[in-house]
């Protein structure tokens, strides 16, 4: 159901009426510029809720064009932010996710043209019904309102955050971490020269202190929602103080299983991209399990091939009796629940699918596992059986991505199972309200 223009005609001057009365205690200057950003982005939600589709692709159409026009600042900035990784020590994984090339930007550029051209939710009629007494009930997607998106690294995650939400009607507050700080601010600013962007829609808090984090979180009169994208320390302190819902983008610890009936040429190649492709990212897989029946054979043969590609192995006590060297080394408790993001992997020989039921069950992030076989039935088992946000057979965990899944972008991938789960696109971000019409009944 599209919104008119009558609808967004008749709220255009709602950001200069709306008064703001509620009494704040007095804060610091850092508190009080995260809730000025909080409160403009509230005001800003409350016109963007009202806005036709079309009025909402223009914002999207003007943002993917001053990218581009920007792209020389945003270079310059981003390199300042590789320089101080590098100075710092920060891994290869961070500096990877940091650097924004002239094929990354082209890829945040398309993926603000996927997201415009994808279907509007908003307004879509999610099922309606009419009661006995004749009222008829609809329920209707509608935005969330003020989400606030907490992440680390990425600064690609700035402009899929600000394009999910502005096609779904929502105003976000982005606060992004200290290792982004010069790239985002410049994604921002080439976002906020589009001239149909209302005041506040997209905020960027630019103080890095860690202090506003929990601070922000505790924003609930101005905030709908938040979510975290970042490591355990994060999303911890998002939990512990928020009071506000929150969706996780909590740990990738991602496994594959090769079953004893798999092709192991497909095996091999699936378990490679999936670990090596690019390790520094939630859905490469932390975790490789190895059917018994299988082990004498597939054991060497993939551990060959991992070491080969500077893949160091932390392996059970099969795994050790079966190859040892350089890059062989014994698992730990800890090893089955860690997200490296390098190119490390813990291997373990199950007992078959039971057995790699009851690792998943005990030790998975419930991100994403796959298995490989080419029995069906043990493959539909898998399926139904591991409790995890996205499930694969004969595939890579590489594939957890919301452009990968048709989304044009991503605000994130919940391991939650409230409200949304996986790749968080434009649906996840809406809510819904049930309409309800009547032609006088009163209730009796």
């Amino acid at each position: 159901m599209e919104r008119s223009e009558k609808t967004a005609a008749a709220t255009d001057n709602l950001l200069t009426s709306w008064p703001n009365t509620r009494e704040v205690p007095a804060l610091g200057s850092g508190e009080a510029m995260v809730r000025e950003l909080c409160r403009e982005a509230r005001e800003a939600s409350r016109l963007l809720a009202t806005l036709p589709t079309a009025r909402l692709d223009e914002m999207l159409d003007e943002i993917a064009v001053h990218l581009e026009k920007e792209a020389p600042a945003i270079f310059a900035a981003n390199a300042k932010d590789i320089a101080a990784a590098e100075k710092a020590g920060l891994s290869k994984a961070i500096i990877d996710r940091l650097r924004i090339t002239e094929k990354s930007l082209a890829a945040m550029v398309k993926g603000v043209q996927q997201v415009r051209a994808l279907p509007q939710p908003l307004g879509q009629k999610i099922t309606e019904w009419e009661r006995p007494n004749g009222i008829k009930i609809a329920k209707i997607r509608v935005p969330i309102g003020v989400i606030a998106i907490i992440f680390e690294s990425r600064p690609n995650v700035t402009i899929d955050a600000a394009v999910l939400c502005l096609k779904t009607g929502n105003a976000t507050v982005l606060r992004g971490g200290k290792e982004a700080i010069h790239s985002n601010k410049a994604l921002i600013a080439a976002l906020q020269k589009c001239p149909s962007l209302p005041k506040g829609a997209v905020q960027l808090i630019g103080d890095t202190d860690r202090a506003l984090v929990p601070f922000l979180c505790r924003q609930s009169d101005l905030i709908d929602l938040i979510i975290p994208r970042g490591g355990h320390s994060l999303i911890e302190t998002v939990v512990a103080e928020a009071r506000i819902p929150v969706i996780k983008h909590a740990h990738g610890v991602c496994s594959v299983f090769v079953q004893a009936k798999a092709d192991l040429a497909m095996a091999e190649k699936i378990v490679l991209n999936a670990k090596v492709q690019r390790p520094g990212v939630c859905n490469a897989i932390e975790t490789l399990l190895i059917d018994r029946a299988i082990a004498d054979k597939f054991v060497p043969q993939i551990t060959a091939t991992l070491t080969k590609a500077g893949v160091e192995i932390r392996g059970d006590e099969t795994v050790l009796k079966l190859v040892s060297g350089e890059n062989i080394k014994a698992a730990t408790e800890a090893d089955w629940t860690t997200e490296y993001l390098d190119l490390i992997l813990a291997t373990r020989v199950v007992d078959g699918l039971e057995g790699a039921l009851e690792h998943l069950a005990k030790y998975s992030s419930h991100h994403s596992d796959s298995i490989v076989t080419e029995d069906a039935a043990i493959a539909e088992r898998y399926l139904n059986e591991v409790d995890s946000a996205t499930v694969y057979w004969n595939a890579s965990t590489r594939f957890t991505d919301g452009g990968e899944f048709g989304f044009g972008a991503e605000i994130g991938i919940s391991t939650d199972k409230l409200h949304a789960r996986g790749p968080m696109g434009l649906e996840e971000l809406t809510s819904y309200k049930f309409v309800i019409r009547g032609n006088g009944q009163i209730r009796t």
